[in-house]
């Protein structure tokens, strides 16, 4: 997301500033605006840095009152491009908080500006959005009520795809969907939470008046809908949005495993659940019942510009940000930009391989290298990984993407935890 497109002045600190913007280096900007007096910062990358540091650290109590300072008083300040990206982060906050009827408003507004200037086709992501929003406004979303002192829900590990990987996927045990018992797959790796629609029809959630596109391997449309109620375990929440999709690849071996892809709940969820450990020994999520409030703790974890959560990684002492993708059966997967760092390392030390990825719309062959017994740190504590691949192939896009860190690698963790309020990710052995 580009958020960035204006000359800066010759000062340092914006210099900086406008430099981790337009890299989307989100802790980069953080660690400079907390380390200088704000009155050294140009008043308008101020304003836009509180907005764009609330945005991707959580804290909607902070971006939400510096958007509205930035198109109130730094409009003119605003191209369309970065209008655009702040009406995004603006309406995504105010939904966030479950002001949707604001959120469809703002950004609706701004693309009726847009389409005066722009193709419309390439705004139509946006106004996909504002539409779900729109629908949205008619309920109550994620209202979350614990019976108990803390959210317990159980979780079994289950094998999906080729054997020789031992790959594993985590199934919720205990969970209903409108009072009905369903089998879930708990994915910190999915944006949104996902349906077939022949289990939305079963399952009798509402149909919105509303389209989503989903975007893996390919590109699927499909509908918007609404589960009045989803127990997991002893958590019961209420008015949870769903993507209505076709999730299948259309490919014969990789949709065999399909069953375990047709109910998915995915990180916006968990966002709402605010402090959530994965116990891999007492085979529990565990949600934190009472309320979960900001403490000083320094952020280790951000937003990406899609959304997934980036935790601060190294492995093998080189630091990089990872997506933790419990819906990634396998180990995991290191960038190309990782390759290119460490290429006489890696062609001189690993085994280099072909391997398939299954996801939305397609499957994906990669040539890779396998990087066996490497130390990787996260969260404040440190394993050694058996296996993980490193992408070596051609890259589409942003070479400094796709660090993932598979539910294998998170298994040998006795504990992760997701602190959402304060983005802190910890781990324990």
């Amino acid at each position: 997301m580009l958020l960035l497109g204006m000359v800066i002045k010759a000062q340092t600190i914006d210099e900086r500033i406008g430099a981790a913007m337009n890299a989307s280096d989100f802790f980069g900007l953080y660690d400079t605006y907390h380390s200088v007096p704000k009155d050294s910062i140009n008043p308008f990358l101020e304003v836009l840095s509180r907005g764009v540091i609330g945005n991707r650290f959580n804290r909607p109590e902070f971006s939400i009152p510096a958007f509205e300072e930035l198109i109130k008083d730094y409009y003119g300040n605003l191209d369309l491009n970065l209008l655009i990206s702040c009406s995004v982060m603006y309406s995504m906050d105010l939904s966030r908080v479950g002001r949707n009827e604001e959120a469809y408003k703002i950004l609706s507004a701004v693309l009726a500006t847009a389409y005066q200037m722009t193709d419309s086709a390439s705004l139509s992501s946006y106004a996909e959005m504002a539409g779900r929003y729109k629908a949205l406004s008619e309920y109550s979303p994620y209202r979350v009520s614990v019976a108990g002192d803390k959210g317990v829900i159980p979780f079994d590990t289950v094998q999906v795809g080729n054997t020789k990987y031992q790959p594993y996927l985590m199934q919720i045990m205990q969970s209903k969907v409108n009072g009905k018992p369903a089998r879930i797959t708990f994915d910190t790796g999915a944006t949104v939470n996902i349906i077939t629609d022949s289990l939305a029809k079963a399952y009798g959630l509402e149909f919105l008046d509303a389209n989503v596109t989903a975007r893996g391997f390919g590109e699927v449309t499909g509908k918007y809908a609404i589960a009045r109620e989803l127990v997991l375990g002893n958590i019961m929440v209420r008015d949870v949005p769903f993507y209505v999709i076709d999730a299948r690849t259309h490919n014969e071996k990789a949709d065999k495993y399909s069953w375990a892809f047709q109910l998915i709940v995915g990180s916006e969820l968990i966002l709402q659940l605010k402090d959530v450990t994965l116990d891999f020994e007492a085979k529990e999520i565990q949600v934190c019942g009472n309320a979960v409030r900001h403490t000083d703790s320094k952020p280790n974890m951000c937003f990406a510009p899609n959304m997934h959560f980036l935790g601060k990684a190294e492995v093998m002492g080189y630091p990089m940000l990872m997506v933790l993708d419990s819906g990634a059966a396998g180990y995991g997967l290191l960038n190309r930009h990782f390759y290119d760092s460490n290429k006489e390392y890696i062609t001189f030390n690993c085994r280099k391989d072909t391997i398939s990825s299954a996801g939305i719309g397609g499957v994906s062959q990669t040539l890779c290298y396998e990087l066996l017994d490497s130390e990787l740190s996260i969260g404040g504590t440190s394993v050694k990984v058996p296996s993980i691949m490193v992408h070596a192939g051609e890259c589409d896009g942003d070479v400094n993407s796709n660090n993932s860190l598979g539910l294998k690698s998170m298994m040998l963790f006795r504990k992760v935890r997701f602190n959402l309020v304060d983005m802190v990710l910890s781990t324990e052995k």
